[in-house]
């Protein structure tokens, strides 16, 4: 993916737990918090989707993206991103502690 389409993905990837449902405390300690957020690269769709599956096996956050792929992927809709969050760190480094931060 180009620069810019990296970080649009990521964007939509963070900011899509507000469109699920959950306890609001958690969204307004998220916004006031700093709203944090690293960045960790995978090498393909199925590492994504390990990810995705593991931090949703331990109850954590979750929230898959897919391209449409009108810009990119030749019009295949593709899954580009995962959020994991808001969670306590700790947990979330269960999942992600070994992937290359980017």
């Amino acid at each position: 993916m180009r620069r810019g389409k990296e970080i649009a993905q990521g964007s939509h990837a963070s900011m899509g737990f507000l469109f699920k449902e959950h306890d609001e405390d958690i969204t307004v300690e998220w916004l006031n918090g700093g709203q944090t957020k690293i960045c960790v690269v995978v090498n393909s769709e199925k590492e994504l989707f390990e990810v995705y599956d593991k931090a949703n096996d331990i109850g954590l956050h979750t929230t898959i993206i897919q391209d449409s792929g009108r810009t990119e992927f030749g019009r295949v809709p593709t899954y580009t991103a995962v959020a994991i969050g808001p969670n306590d760190g700790s947990e979330i480094d269960k999942i992600t502690g070994k992937l290359k931060l980017y």
